[in-house]
């Protein structure tokens, strides 16, 4: 069973930084492209970022480019995000999500994604 299990989030305020985590399991990690979307509160789902199996290659949307960087360590299967000069716009439930199949894209929403974890930017 495919499991993604995001944690990370919290309350900062603007122009910090978090670091988001996903830990995967049941699927062979090193295998598969990896994204992070995300949905604002009363929003529809934003992808913000993918990356390929090794983690050469990054995508990023255009709201998100120079400040957030997407990476994995494929040794622990985990999948990460920093999140740099946040803003409020960025507050969000945040989610790790596993592409069909190797090949990075931007525009990748997944096929599976986890349960979230909310980020709030606030002051």
């Amino acid at each position: 069973e495919v499991q993604l299990v995001e944690s990370g989030g919290g309350l900062v305020q603007p122009g910090g930084s978090l670091r988001l985590s996903c830990a995967a399991s049941g699927f062979l990690f090193s295998s598969y492209a990896m994204s992070w979307v995300r949905q604002p509160p009363g929003k529809g789902l934003e992808w913000i970022s993918s990356t390929t199996t090794g983690g050469g290659h990054t995508y990023y949307a255009d709201s998100v480019r120079g400040r957030f960087t997407v990476s994995r360590d494929n040794a622990k299967n985990t999948l990460y995000l920093k999140m740099d000069r946040l803003k409020s716009e960025d507050t969000a439930m945040y989610y790790c999500a596993r592409s069909r199949g190797s090949g990075a894209f931007s525009g990748d929403y997944g096929i599976e994604r986890g349960q979230g974890t909310q980020v709030t930017v606030s002051s």
